[in-house]
């Protein structure tokens, strides 16, 4: 199942990780592990906030992915499931 998850983190640990010279790194090698089909980089709330769009096809795994952001950001993570056009599509025709 595809999933956005939301990491949002707080300004000082922010501040510390953008002066971390192995962040991008760090941060490849995360993306990479999750396989993610994209990522996004914004602010919000003040806040700087990282989005990845990964499947994830057993809940099992959602510790792996969320642990990371947990621990090595201070995040707030939020995970939800999401759905293509043609997802939608589908759960439109199979309701009528």
């Amino acid at each position: 199942m595809r999933f956005i998850i939301r990491a949002t983190i707080p300004v000082e640990d922010g501040n510390k990780m953008i002066k971390d010279p192995k962040f991008l790194k760090t941060l490849e090698d995360y993306i990479s592990k999750i396989k993610a089909e994209t990522s996004y980089f914004f602010e919000a709330e003040g806040k700087r906030t990282f989005a990845f769009i990964v499947d994830i096809p057993s809940v099992d795994m959602i510790p792996s992915i969320a642990e990371p952001l947990f621990q090595r950001y201070n995040a707030s993570v939020r995970l939800h499931p999401v759905m293509l056009l043609n997802d939608l599509k589908k759960a439109i025709k199979s309701n009528k």
